[in-house]
C-alpha cells in the first residue's frame, strides 16, 4: 500500500508542478468560474463542446497543490469524452473523494484520478480536489454564478 501511496503522491506532485491544459481556450463555447473560499483557490474552466463531445478543455487560475493537480488530471481524463461519460466520471470521482473509511470504491478505471483516493482522509482537502469538478458542472450547465465547493 505504501508503494501505491507513493505513486499517487508522485502523480499529484507532477501535475502540481507541471499542470496540463493550464491555459485560456480562445474558442471555448462554455466557461465557468470556480472559487473555494476555504483556501482561496480560484479558477476559470474553459470547454469546447461539439456534438455532445468535449473536444478541448482547459483551466486557468491559482490554487493549492490538490486543486491544481485535480484540474490538470481532470482535463486530461475528460478530453474526447461524450457529455454523458463526463457526468459519469464526475459522479465516480465525487464518490471516490467523499467515501467513508469503510466504503469500498472501485477506482480501477479512473486512471490517474485514483490518485485522489487519499483525499477522503482529509475532509478539508475534499473541497480542493472537487473545485475543478464543480466548476466543470457549472460550465456544462451554463451557470452564470461562480461555482463553489460549499
Amino acid at each position: 500500500m505504501t508503494d501505491l501511496r507513493d505513486l499517487y503522491q508522485e502523480i499529484i506532485l507532477d501535475h502540481t508542478k507541471r499542470p496540463r491544459n493550464c491555459r485560456i481556450l480562445p474558442d471555448a463555447n462554455r466557461r465557468a468560474e470556480g472559487h473555494n473560499r476555504l483556501c482561496g483557490d480560484h479558477m476559470t474552466l474553459f470547454l469546447k463542446v461539439q456534438n455532445g463531445v468535449v473536444i478541448d478543455i482547459s483551466f486557468q487560475g491559482s490554487g493549492c497543490a490538490i486543486s491544481t493537480a485535480s484540474a490538470s488530471i481532470m482535463t486530461e481524463a475528460l478530453k474526447g469524452k461524450r457529455i454523458e461519460e463526463v457526468k459519469e466520471v464526475f459522479k465516480r470521482f465525487h464518490e471516490l473523494v467523499t467515501a467513508g473509511p469503510d466504503d469500498e470504491v472501485n477506482a480501477e478505471d479512473l486512471g490517474k484520478l485514483a490518485a485522489f483516493a487519499g483525499v477522503r482522509e482529509f475532509p478539508v482537502r475534499v473541497k480542493c480536489a472537487t473545485l475543478a469538478w464543480h466548476t466543470l458542472k457549472a460550465a456544462l450547465e451554463n451557470e452564470k454564478q461562480p461555482a463553489t465547493t460549499e
